[in-house]
C-alpha cells in the first residue's frame, strides 16, 4: 500500500527543521548504505553525531507518530530513529531494496514500511522524484513539505537525479504488527469504515459488527 501523509509537519516546525539542518554537519550517505546500496547511493545525510539530531527527532517523530493515517495505516510495532537526507545538484540514489532486517546495538526490528517526509517544498528543486515500483505501475512521488508517503519496504525505489536546488527528506522504517502487506491494505481499508461508521451510525448495529472484526482481525494476524 502507497498511501499519503498529509501535513505530518506545520509551518512553523518546517521553518525551524531547515534552519537546523542548514547549520548541521553531513557526511556522505554511503556510510549508512549496504553493500549493494553503496553502488547507486550518491547524496548526503546528517552526521549522526550532529548535535542537532536529538532536537529534529523531538519534532519530527513526535508529530509523525501522533497522525491518524500514520497510525492506522502502519500499525506500528516499532520506529526507526529517521535518516535526515540531502541531495544537491546531480545527486540521486539508484534503485535499490531497503535492508530486511535494520537497527544497531542489539535491538534489531524488521523494515515492513518506509516513509519519507517532505522537508522543502517541491518547487525548490528540480527532479528528486521518489520512483516506487508496484505490482499496479510506477509511482513518482514529489509532495509538498511537511507531508509524507508510507509504501512496503520491498518495493524497488530510487530518487531521481536532483537537476537544480537542493532535495531535504527524512526518512525512516515501521516494523507492523502485521507483517503482509496485503493484510495491513485491508485493515486500513476496514479502518476506514469503522471511523466513518463511528461517527454516523454509534448505536448501529453494522457499526459493533465491523468494529469487532477491525479488532478481532489485528488479534488475529498481529505479530507481537
Amino acid at each position: 500500500m502507497l498511501l499519503h501523509i498529509p501535513s505530518v509537519l506545520a509551518l512553523g516546525q518546517l521553518d525551524t527543521v531547515r534552519k537546523m539542518l542548514a547549520s548541521a554537519s553531513f557526511v556522505d550517505g554511503k556510510l549508512s548504505a549496504g553493500a549493494a546500496a553503496k553502488r547507486v547511493k550518491h547524496n548526503e545525510e546528517l552526521d549522526k553525531r550532529a548535535q542537532q539530531m536529538d532536537m529534529l527527532n523531538n519534532i519530527v517523530m513526535s508529530s509523525l507518530i501522533q497522525h491518524p493515517v500514520y497510525r492506522s495505516g502502519t500499525l506500528p510495532l516499532h520506529v526507526a530513529a529517521p535518516y535526515y537526507a540531502r541531495y544537491t545538484t546531480g545527486m540521486s540514489y539508484g534503485d535499490h531494496l531497503d535492508d530486511p532486517i535494520m537497527g544497531t546495538d542489539g535491538v534489531l526490528y524488521r523494515s515492513d514500511i518506509a516513509i519519507t517526509i517532505f522537508l522543502n517544498e517541491p518547487e525548490n528543486y528540480g527532479g528528486g522524484e521518489l520512483v516506487i515500483r508496484t505490482s499496479f505501475g510506477t509511482n513518482e512521488v514529489k509532495l509538498p513539505a511537511g507531508d509524507a508517503v508510507m509504501y512496503p519496504s520491498s518495493s524497488l525505489h530510487h530518487v531521481n537525479e536532483v537537476t537544480r536546488g537542493e532535495r531535504l527528506v527524512a526518512v525512516t522504517w515501521v516494523q507492523s504488527l502485521v507483517r503482509d502487506p496485503a493484510r495491513r491494505e485491508l485493515l486500513y481499508e476496514l479502518h476506514q469504515a469503522r471511523e466513518k461508521l463511528l461517527k454516523i451510525s454509534p448505536e448501529a448495529e453494522e457499526t459493533a459488527q465491523v468494529n469487532t472484526a477491525y479488532m478481532n482481525l489485528i488479534r488475529m494476524w498481529g505479530d507481537i
